[in-house]
């Protein structure tokens, strides 16, 4: 009985350095060839939803999404069975985004069309991080994370306070232009003022009169501005983000905040004196 035991932790144990890790030849092996089944499976699935491709090779482009399915499935199962925490895996980020990269081709068979979601695959390259030891990589998102995790506050001023003035802009374009230019209601009015400040331009509506085409350009030059200010934002928190990771600014000790100017006395959120490095 313990020789059976060994045995079969043995074999999970050679599983898991295969399917888990990427220090040797086998398993770095197994993962690159496993990014290569899942872009060509991710492609196969695009070139599936052109109409043409699909009426000469539809038949052909379906067998290779089951094989790839087929392949996917028993790779899922596999590291259920090399996992030392089966359960942990299946409810980590990698282990929910193995499932549902399965999912949609058995789901097809009932709703016709599902298979299209298969595309979600492309969420398992992020593997490409860990294989490669790109592991300065994933430094770099944290600390964009960081960044607008700091800023949502600013953020969301920021976007109430642009929707309140597409709201008032919309509002002044029913008013000046009124049906005839197409702006037949006030939603539609918010509409043209978002695509403009925006400065996407779709150009389905229009202004037509002087006082309408003069509020318009305001608009147009105002949007220039507006789309700086988020940038603004987002970047001045990921400088305080790079220097709160190099250690060159004090943690706040009342609210624990860590973004602060190097030479910041006060802390920026509470007001609360900083201990400064060396004193």
């Amino acid at each position: 009985m313990h020789t059976e035991s060994t045995s079969d932790r043995g074999w999970r144990d050679t599983l898991h350095v295969i399917i888990f890790g990427t220090a040797t030849p086998a398993g770095k092996a197994f993962d690159v060839a496993l990014l290569l089944a899942i872009i060509l499976s991710v492609l196969a699935v695009c070139l599936e939803s052109v109409k043409s491709i699909k009426s000469q090779y539809g038949e052909v482009l379906l067998i290779v999404e089951w094989v790839f399915t087929g392949l996917f499935t028993i790779e899922y199962f596999l590291r259920l069975a090399a996992a030392r925490r089966p359960l942990r895996y299946a409810r980590s980020f990698f282990g929910i985004v193995d499932l549902l990269s399965i999912l949609p081709t058995y789901i097809s068979v009932l709703v016709p069309g599902a298979q299209s979601l298969i595309v979600i695959r492309v969420l398992r390259l992020v593997r490409v991080f860990r294989i490669f030891k790109l592991a300065r990589f994933v430094g770099e998102s944290e600390i964009l994370v960081e960044a607008l995790r700091a800023s949502r506050e600013k953020i969301v001023v920021f976007i109430v306070g642009v929707s309140t003035l597409t709201v008032v802009i919309g509002a002044l374009m029913y008013l000046i232009e009124g049906d005839e230019s197409g702006f037949t209601s006030i939603p539609q009015g918010i509409y043209w003022a978002i695509v403009t400040l925006t400065t996407v331009g779709y150009g389905s509506i229009e202004p037509v009169t002087t006082p309408g085409r003069m509020l318009a350009s305001v608009i147009m030059i105002l949007g220039y501005g507006i789309i700086a200010v988020p940038t603004g934002i987002v970047t001045s928190e990921l400088t305080r983000a790079r220097l709160g990771r190099r250690g060159s600014t004090p943690a706040c000790t009342g609210c624990g905040e860590r973004f602060h100017e190097p030479d910041a006395i006060y802390c920026r959120r509470c007001a609360h004196r900083l201990t400064q490095p060396g004193s």
